[in-house]
């Protein structure tokens, strides 16, 4: 008796799903080699099953790869996505994590900034330690591509399909933008300090896609801390801060008499739209829109302003842009980490 038409095609997807779930196993089953930030040449007999991430942005990277179930542990400022919030042990800080909690989750791998100072300690207790730092696009996507070999993620449907949804996004927002948001002067506190983004940060180059202007060169390095005085003379046009704390922020000497101050050009994001923009991970493009639509909110109406003149003395604005309130947030210890007290 011959199989009618409808069995026919039940077996072929069987044949499918088996010989994916086969390849799936394959790819589970190979030998890992990758290399770190430090340089270092890491190996593994299979990927690894069970993982602790002390970086939020590593553990973004992890479950958008959709690899959130090995994670067995993470630091305490992962909090997102909605898998990992609450129902994860938190292992303390990224540059400071409790190690007994860490070695008590007997993970394969730990991720973890370069700057940390736990990874000595860890790999002398026999941990595999995996360190990495994004401060670029470019670094973003290397990253990116680092954890899928390590995560046995095939990069056709791992970090390239991911990159290209975070391209296409940025692309998108910057598309959004009405004509007189273009070319603005923008100033970007990362953290107080002032710790900037400077040009050749992720957010800075985020910014120049967007078609705006950085006051603070990449000469300075991706986040440089200012001095005070150096924004009130680049007297931006608009001025972001990526705050999380939410505890009052006092104003820096001179910042009154700028321009964007008075004219209350400033959006300060609060701590969910502060998490996203900081963190140099695969909610870039978010971080783009979020941007974005503090450029449309907040574009001056006329063409840039030259520098400030000396202007008369205001009071610091009580309020900023619908994206958030006034906050202030913890400096940040490295480029690494600046959204590790959030990156």
């Amino acid at each position: 008796m011959k199989p009618t038409p409808v069995r026919r095609i039940l077996w072929v997807i069987a044949i499918l799903i088996g010989l994916g779930l086969l390849m799936a196993g394959l790819a589970q089953a190979q030998p890992v080699q990758i290399k770190d930030d430090k340089g270092r040449e890491i190996s593994l007999p299979r990927p690894p099953q069970r993982i602790v991430s002390l970086l939020p942005s590593l553990t973004e990277s992890v479950c958008e790869l959709e690899q959130c179930h090995r994670l067995v542990g993470v630091d305490r400022y992962s909090n997102w996505p909605e898998a990992v919030i609450g129902k994860l042990p938190k292992v303390g800080g990224g540059l400071d994590p409790s190690i007994e909690a860490v070695v008590a989750l007997k993970p394969d791998v730990v991720l973890m900034s370069v700057s940390s100072r736990a990874s000595d300690r860890l790999e002398a207790l026999g941990l595999t330690v995996v360190q990495l730092e994004p401060k670029t696009h470019a670094d973003v996507r290397r990253v990116l591509g680092t954890v899928s070999d390590l995560l046995g993620v095939p990069r056709a449907q791992g970090s390239d399909r991911l990159w290209r949804v975070i391209d296409a996004g940025v692309l998108a927002a910057a598309q959004s933008l009405p004509p007189q948001a273009k070319n603005a002067r923008v100033y970007f506190e990362v953290s107080r300090g002032p710790y900037a983004a400077g040009e050749a940060s992720f957010i800075g180059e985020s910014l120049t896609r967007l078609g705006v202007r950085n006051v603070v060169p990449a000469s300075l390095g991706p986040f440089p801390r200012l001095n005070p005085e150096f924004v009130v003379r680049a007297n931006p046009d608009i001025i972001m801060i990526g705050n999380r704390s939410m505890q009052a922020m006092v104003p820096y000497p001179g910042w009154a008499t700028m321009r964007a101050i008075r004219e209350n050009r400033l959006c300060v994001f609060g701590p969910g739209d502060s998490d996203v923009v900081v963190r140099p991970g695969p909610r870039m493009a978010e971080a783009a829109r979020i941007m974005a639509k503090c450029l449309v909110e907040k574009a001056p109406p006329e063409s840039p302003a030259a520098p400030s003149p000396s202007g008369g003395r205001t009071q610091w604005p009580g309020k900023a842009s619908s994206t958030g309130a006034l906050a202030s947030a913890v400096p940040v210890a490295a480029a690494a980490n600046v959204g590790n007290s959030g990156k």
